[in-house]
């Protein structure tokens, strides 16, 4: 550098990112001065001084249970998390949260940073999720949901042979006093939800399905795939009877949307669990 600055001046002229990405290179023991890491972001540098960023931390950053960080910038985190994990405790419990571990990963540049949730997956169901960093950026996504997000695809491993290739299932969902989500027999009565889907793969025991979403209602694909008779593999709560996977045969594979900020169309896309396609394979044994 040839000029007395801050390192964050300095980052922020020399990176064109915004000053939370910045930090959390900062925060990460990304940046070194003269060889040495610092994390300060008010360092004051003088001319002469060599600053250095390394792609990879030199300090080691927390490590994330169930979680992996797909992208992050001054508004929104996404995330793709692995099932089992809870998206949001629903009490003050001590529970470990996607919320609460990427609470404690953006106050590690600055303590007063917060997130905010902006849709959910069940505690079983894996795949893409995101989430807000500030109440602004969380209202404009939620108030817009449905313009801004461009496709959601959700990859379920179902039992039994779907016969037919693709189909559309529509339905009135509403929520028994035991917090279990069904169809009603009744039209409007209760949340409208309408359920894309297409055959992927499919033997006498399981099927394999795209299945995109025109609306987004609690446990709207489970209850849809009871109703289909083909309900989704390790999910006794609505109606599965074979063996289970380990897990819930649920994965939020694809999130598309509008970023809130910038209007760029952002799209995230992750692979289908190993173990949806393990009943296809040659020699998996038949299911109990």
């Amino acid at each position: 550098m040839t000029e007395p600055d801050e390192l964050l001046n300095f980052l922020l002229q020399h990176l064109k990112s915004g000053r939370n990405a910045v930090k959390s290179i900062l925060g990460r023991g990304q940046v070194s001065v003269d060889q040495k890491v610092v994390t300060k972001f008010n360092e004051a540098l003088t001319p002469g001084q060599i600053v250095y960023i390394r792609k990879e931390g030199a300090v080691a950053a927390p490590s994330l249970t169930g979680i992996n960080i797909l992208h992050e910038d001054d508004d929104i985190i996404v995330i793709r998390k692995e099932a089992g994990l809870l998206s949001i405790a629903a009490d003050k419990t001590d529970d470990l949260t996607a919320y609460r571990q990427l609470t404690e990963h953006v106050r590690r540049t600055n303590p007063l940073n917060r997130i905010f949730v902006v849709h959910r997956l069940d505690r079983d169901t894996s795949g893409v999720m995101m989430f807000a960093k500030s109440e602004e950026v969380q209202q404009k996504l939620q108030n817009n949901w449905k313009e801004n997000v461009q496709d959601r695809v959700y990859v379920a491993l179902v039992e039994g042979a779907v016969a037919k290739e693709e189909g559309t299932i529509s339905s009135w969902l509403k929520e028994t006093k035991t917090l279990k989500m069904y169809s009603s027999s009744r039209p409007n009565d209760g949340q409208h939800a309408i359920t894309h889907y297409k055959r992927l793969k499919s033997n006498r025991e399981f099927s394999l399905l795209e299945v995109r979403l025109e609306t987004g209602r609690k446990n709207q694909i489970r209850v849809h795939m009871e109703d289909l008779g083909h309900p989704i593999a390790g999910d006794r709560k609505y109606g599965a009877r074979t063996r289970d996977l380990g897990r819930l045969g649920l994965h939020a594979r694809i999130l598309s949307f509008i970023h809130p900020t910038t209007d760029e169309l952002m799209s995230f896309e992750t692979d289908i669990p190993k173990p949806f396609l393990y009943p296809f394979r040659a020699d998996a044994p038949p299911s109990k």
